[in-house]
């Protein structure tokens, strides 16, 4: 089901869009950067939740990218997700040099990124496992990264509860690109923060970082440290943090609510998923349900290539050769249990 959801600035429109599943699963996507605007889960007592922050209306995620740290509700992240240190890089001989929009260095993409791009939407297909295809196209030097870049992003929910995103590029010339999913999840809703909800990260390394968040280049053992989440824990007030996944036939992460018993598991083909504890608007933009999101609304399993990595020999590389093809994978499950 599609209906008008608003106008850009500059007259585009944007429509939502609704998928359900056999049990009631029901995503909604709105073309304006992609983005998951709300993903309601059945709960056993047949009660459903909507497990994702986010807003009413365009305005509000509009205005978001205006906010002093924009939180990225739910978008398509890219060209680049996560920092670029200095917003340099090299490549076939060359240094390229990106917009800033994070101090010193280039974040997301860049000032113009595919989360603020206005979506062309390919497909729907309804019925068993419904899913939405949509596409957009980066022209070359856009926010100065080399290449056009096409890109094609499916959302499917699954008859197991699962949401699963599909990103496939392709670029005219060599290129870097590392996109993901920035929805903040909360499996209590809108009023509640993640704080009592436990979380399992299935990774015994992380990045270290600078105070810039900016990787240095050295793996970190998280055996033993505030950062083992081996076993459930609480989710943390503050965390910013690249963990190296290194068995891609296993889970990623876990969150689970032990109010209502729904649980969450992320599966991806990635490197890394940087988890971050986050959502804030400051009070200038009310969230869906009128929520009032702060620091600790919502939990980001940002499955991705390593931040930096273009700048990091022994990182994954995130080269897309031209004739090339840049495929990614993650799985969101959801089990009531």
């Amino acid at each position: 089901m599609m209906k008008l959801f608003g106008y850009t600035p500059d007259g585009a429109v944007v429509n939502s869009y609704e998928l359900r599943n056999k049990k009631g699963m029901e995503l909604n996507v709105i073309n304006y950067g992609a983005t998951v605007a709300s993903l309601k889960v059945p709960l056993k007592t047949g009660e459903f939740i909507d497990v994702v922050l986010g807003f009413e209306n365009l305005e509000g995620y509009i205005k978001s990218f205006q906010l002093k740290g924009a939180p990225y509700f739910g978008a398509t992240v890219g060209r680049f997700a996560g920092r670029i240190n200095n917003s340099t890089f090299d490549l076939d001989g060359k240094t390229i040099l990106l917009n800033k929009n994070n101090n010193n260095h280039s974040l997301h993409g860049g000032i113009a990124n595919f989360s603020q791009k206005v979506w062309t939407v390919d497909t729907i297909n309804e019925g068993n496992n419904p899913s939405i295809s949509l596409s957009c196209l980066s022209p070359d030097n856009d926010e100065n990264y080399p290449g056009d870049l096409s890109i094609k992003l499916t959302y499917t929910v699954s008859e197991e509860n699962e949401l699963i995103i599909e990103y496939h590029a392709t670029t005219s010339k060599d290129t870097i690109v590392n996109l993901t999913h920035h929805s903040y999840f909360n499996l209590d809703g809108h009023k509640s923060d993640v704080l009592e909800q436990e979380l399992i990260v299935n990774s015994k390394k992380r990045l270290e970082t600078t105070d810039e968040n900016i990787p240095t280049g050295k793996f970190l053992n998280t055996v033993d440290s505030s950062f083992d989440f081996s076993r459930p824990k609480k989710c943390p007030s503050e965390i910013d943090t690249t963990f190296v996944l290194e068995n891609k036939e296993e889970f990623a992460a876990t969150l689970f609510n032990p109010k209502n018993k729904l649980k969450m598991t992320v599966y991806t083909n990635q490197a890394g998923v940087h988890i971050y504890v986050g959502g804030n608007c400051f009070n200038e933009i009310k969230g869906k349900e009128n929520g009032a999101y702060n620091s600790v609304s919502g939990i980001c399993f940002e499955t991705q290539n390593f931040p930096d990595a273009p700048n990091h020999k022994h990182f994954p590389n995130s080269v897309l050769k031209k004739e090339a093809v840049y495929n990614h994978k993650t799985i969101y499950k959801f089990q009531s249990l």
